[in-house]
């Protein structure tokens, strides 16, 4: 058990960290956050020092980490100054691997985008007819060349 000046109640700390209550909860059981002591009365007290450790969390998620890359980069972190070779990833190598991923998303919404301008171009308006014409700028792959008619684009 601990004393209300020990800490921040739950409502506090979600308030000082921009987060709801059940996020710290969510967090707690997802290990990001340690569970926290109890007053007396059996109100959650949290350490000052979780408000960082939330800022730090979201940060993360705001840069894509996923919420069990960030478990792994926080361990990673909490090991750093340890003994011998680090077990997992550090912020170097998820950071480097995360870069790959934003890449390709952004090389896929380029694509994306680049048909879309191709089918506004072509005066697509149906999808239904569109798909079904020979000159349709969208990815119909899957359809059957022999499904396709040839007349006026879209």
């Amino acid at each position: 058990m601990t004393t209300r000046s020990d800490g921040l109640r739950s409502g506090e700390l979600a308030d000082a960290a921009g987060v709801n209550q059940q996020t710290l909860r969510y967090y707690e059981r997802r290990g990001l956050l340690a569970e926290p002591d109890r007053t007396l009365g059996g109100h959650r007290v949290y350490p000052p020092e979780s408000v960082a450790l939330l800022r730090v969390i979201k940060a993360a998620q705001r840069l894509g980490f996923t919420l069990d890359e960030v478990a792994e980069l926080l361990e990673a972190s909490t090991h750093r100054h340890g003994a011998g070779r680090r077990a997992k990833a550090g912020l170097q190598e998820l950071a480097a691997a995360k870069l790959v991923e934003v890449d390709a998303r952004i090389a896929d919404l380029h694509t994306i985008r680049t048909a879309l301008v191709d089918a506004m171009d072509a005066g697509c308006d149906d999808l239904a007819v569109c798909a079904k014409s020979a000159c349709c700028p969208l990815p119909f792959a899957d359809l059957a060349e022999e499904d396709r008619h040839a007349g006026p684009c879209c």
